[in-house]
């Protein structure tokens, strides 16, 4: 039989002092709490990270390729795209699919009110999946049909409510040239993406409607947009593709075409870690408080444990032993609360954001197992090695005095 192993099952199951089993008991509440918020933290961050990622990447995609040239403007300048790079873009193993697109400014009046916006334009091989996730009226551009889709547009919630437009309804956009160049149009389906940056900034139509209004040749593009496999690897990718290019074509990946948003996703990264910090520090001084109360209270037993010839070790042991048994307790009742309130979000979003102000409507829970995992193992080691210094306490006792000690 384990001695110390017994002695501190004895202590932890069978105490009977009333005011050491209340500060056990917030021990351990501080280490589930703080366990449970770090849980959290981190899969909100994550979560968070994710959909604002996918957000902007699922609209514009992960890499641009346009022309190089000087053209600073809102509008590319066209290219043919060569078989060549056509080629390379295919065999490239990172990449998941490429479509291209163009752009042209335009003037939106309706009901008396006028916005400016960026006509984004796309062909049949653009991919809706993403769009038709975010569509909360309508439906998509019909492209089987190339004379309804001359006409046919999409535009977001945000430009649909300042207009006091609808599903159906038509309106008259005003393309920006030496002259304006005036042109009809049906709204055949409204989405809510969240991000007001492209909220605000696009509406999505027909590639070949540019094509007419700037007298481009049927192979000419302003651009190719690309999604890639993993955007962990957005960088080396990126890098990857612009290599590839011929000299005529450059390429931007998202995080250089929206510096702010993912600077700010990187800031929350900060916010995380200061989190981790102070949450193992209360549940590190919650369980030294609890260690110190329990080695006080239990002087008269060191005593006892060094007269019969219980080495220091020995009794630091069974007091680690018991801390050990408390830690554990917090930390799966740490789990169960922080999981829990984790699936209940995923399950409900019963906690709102403001969207406006998040890009969101609810707060995103996003769990990886390790990160579960790494969590545990860390606060249980920390706390643990931590613990050994009130615990070196033991080797200061005087058998006698202990013995003699109310």
């Amino acid at each position: 039989m384990n001695f110390e192993y017994f002695i501190a099952g004895r202590i932890a199951i069978k105490s009977e002092r009333t005011f050491s089993k209340l500060i056990v008991r917030i021990a351990i509440a501080g280490v589930m709490l703080s366990l449970a918020v770090m849980i959290l933290s981190i899969a909100i961050i994550k979560g968070f990270k994710t959909e604002i990622q996918d957000k902007v990447r699922g609209y514009l995609g992960d890499v641009q390729v346009t022309r190089y040239d000087l053209n600073n403007s809102f509008e590319h300048s066209p290219f043919v795209l060569d078989a060549e790079t056509v080629r390379q873009l295919k065999k490239n193993q990172n990449i998941d699919f490429f479509y291209p697109f163009a752009t042209k400014p335009a003037i939106i009046s309706a009901n008396n009110e006028i916005e400016g916006i960026n006509f984004k334009g796309i062909d049949k091989t653009y991919r809706w999946d993403y769009i038709e996730k975010h569509i909360i009226s309508g439906t998509i551009i019909n492209f089987a049909d190339s004379a309804a889709a001359m006409q046919e547009l999409l535009i977001s919630n945000y430009t649909a409510k300042r207009l006091k437009l609808k599903t159906g309804d038509d309106f008259i956009m005003y393309f920006v040239q030496n002259q304006l160049r005036p042109r009809k149009f049906k709204i055949v389906g409204i989405y809510d993406i969240g991000v007001e940056d492209i909220d605000k900034g696009f509406v999505l139509g027909n590639l070949n409607i540019i094509k007419r209004l700037n007298n481009w040749k049927p192979n000419e593009i302003g651009g190719i947009e690309i999604r890639i496999k993993n955007f962990d690897r957005l960088k080396p990718v990126a890098d990857d593709i612009y290599n590839q290019l011929p000299r005529n074509l450059r390429s931007f990946s998202i995080k250089e075409n929206f510096p702010n948003i993912f600077t700010w996703l990187g800031l929350l990264d900060v916010n995380t870690r200061v989190i981790l910090i102070l949450m193992l520090i209360v549940g590190v001084i919650n369980m030294v408080t609890a260690l110190l109360i329990m080695i006080l209270e239990r002087t008269n037993m060191i005593g006892m444990l060094k007269a019969f010839g219980a080495s220091n070790w020995s009794i630091m042991k069974v007091f680690l032993y018991n801390a050990a048994y408390l830690i554990g307790i917090g930390l799966l009742l740490g789990n169960i609360l922080g999981l829990g309130l984790g699936f209940f979000q995923q399950a409900t979003h019963i906690f709102k954001l403001n969207q406006s102000s998040y890009f969101l409507a609810y707060a995103p829970i996003e769990f990886h197992f390790m990160d579960v995992f790494l969590l545990n193992i860390t606060t249980a080691v920390l706390c643990l090695l931590v613990l050994l210094i009130p615990s070196l306490l033991i080797s200061k006792v005087s058998p006698l005095k202990a013995i003699r000690f109310k």
